[in-house]
């Protein structure tokens, strides 16, 4: 049972008699006539109990955007049921509208609607709706929860998603649809044009320019069907926050970006994330189903607080490739410490594959190192700058083990890593 405000102003409105008359059977007589009225209200309600429910919400939604997750409720009773439904969505859900009033008449069904705009991924769920039903009197109401399960999917929002276009066009370039066209060690050939002046004369063909008029050149164009494999540390140090966003999420906003692009250029992807033992495998996908796979497979993990067990990466990359393929590392170089497994792994790694270290950088840091304005801003000037020599460590240890850094604030990371994705490919070094 629960009780409505107008229970409340009913039993204060009887103050005003025993104050004028004084005498105490007023009390009693105004406190059984609230009784009364209460059980009187109780018993003309709607039955909560006599109710179904059927959800239909939308089984997926990025994250940030806003959905309307939809039950249809039903009143299988013989009374009218007027009162309020709350749909008991998680709070991370982002339910926006938590009380819908409702008035369904018996034997008929309303639609109650829920915005919903989630803010973390992964399964966000809703076990039952609580349904209030007041009487005519609307002084008090019958109260009960019916287990109806909901879950919607709450994906990577994927908001580097606008640096696609532009990286896109660098590829058309590099891979000849347009007027320009690549020479550079490894690349693959792709046709003979006629010489013009700039050209490397490194690129002419003698044996096809014996056979006509003319110089004949060859065109080239970046290699295709080659192989890049992601993984992403799904360990301790990936669950930091950095600019209100987790290491994690960071490193698959990274992976969706190189992914797209690398499809596009025909090249093939793998994805693994890892701890201490698989967490997501996405393998042997290519173009849309890719994406699809990735964003489905993603949702759901969140990160460990467990030690990444970096010995078992070399064995994890062979099992998905033995030819060269470019490995992408998505963890953190903030501390010499706990990038000592990493460091340890390296040169294995390096002497088969081109190696690639993305990690997250903290904007905060930079602006701390920077401020020099008072005392207290001073000490935290020294540790941050502290903080940016660690890095500084790590990455030229890195480097010196023949792999390559790539480092960047959450919305900086996902395009500089593509950058270097292209970079790579011109160089004709996958």
């Amino acid at each position: 049972m629960a009780v409505s405000g107008r229970l409340v102003l009913l039993v204060a409105i009887g103050a005003i008699p025993i104050v004028v008359i004084g005498a105490p059977i007023v009390l009693v007589a105004w406190i059984a006539l609230a009784i009364l009225l209460v059980v009187l209200d109780l018993i003309l309600a709607g039955s909560p109990r006599a109710v179904s429910v059927q959800r239909d919400p939308p089984s997926r939604v990025r994250l940030g955007d806003t959905v309307r997750a939809d039950a249809l409720v039903t009143n299988r009773g013989r009374r009218r049921i007027r009162g309020v439904i709350r749909d008991a969505w998680q709070p991370s859900a982002g339910a926006t509208v938590r009380r819908v009033r409702v008035d369904i008449p018996s034997g008929e069904t309303r639609t109650v609607s829920t915005p919903l705009t989630p803010f973390r991924r992964g399964e966000r769920s809703s076990a039952a709706l609580t349904i209030r039903s007041f009487g005519p009197l609307g002084l008090a109401a019958r109260q009960a929860s019916i287990v109806a399960p909901g879950a919607i999917r709450v994906l990577p929002a994927f908001a580097s998603r606008k640096h696609l276009p532009s990286r896109l066009a660098r590829l058309r370039e590099l891979d000849g649809r347009t007027s320009v066209m690549i020479r550079g060690q490894g690349t693959e050939f792709d046709s003979l044009r006629e010489y013009v002046r700039g050209d490397d004369v490194r690129s002419i063909d003698w044996r096809a320019t014996a056979r006509r008029s003319g110089l004949v050149v060859r065109t080239w164009r970046p290699e295709r069907d080659r192989r890049v494999v992601v993984v992403i540390d799904s360990g301790r140090t990936s669950a930091a926050r950095i600019d209100r966003e987790p290491r994690i999420d960071t490193a698959f906003e990274s992976t969706l970006l190189l992914a797209a692009l690398a499809s596009r250029a025909g090249d093939r992807v793998d994805v693994v994330v890892f701890d201490r033992r698989v967490r997501g495998r996405v393998q042997g996908f290519s173009g849309a189903e890719l994406m699809s796979t990735l964003v489905d497979t993603m949702s759901p993990i969140e990160p460990e607080l467990i030690e990444m067990d970096w010995t078992a990466v070399p064995a994890l990359v062979r099992s998905i490739t033995s030819q060269r393929a470019l490995v992408v590392l998505a963890t953190s170089i903030d501390a010499p410490g706990s990038s000592r497994g990493l460091l340890s792994v390296l040169p294995e790694l390096a002497r088969k594959h081109m190696v690639v270290v993305a990690s997250v950088t903290d904007p905060s840091v930079l602006d701390a190192a920077a401020d020099h304005t008072d005392a207290e801003a001073v000490y935290r000037a020294a540790a941050a700058e502290r903080a940016l020599l660690d890095i500084t460590r790590v990455s030229a240890a890195i480097r010196q083990l023949g792999a390559d850094v790539v480092t960047g604030a959450p919305a900086a990371l996902p395009p500089a890593l593509a950058d270097r994705y292209l970079a790579l490919k011109a160089a004709g070094r996958l």
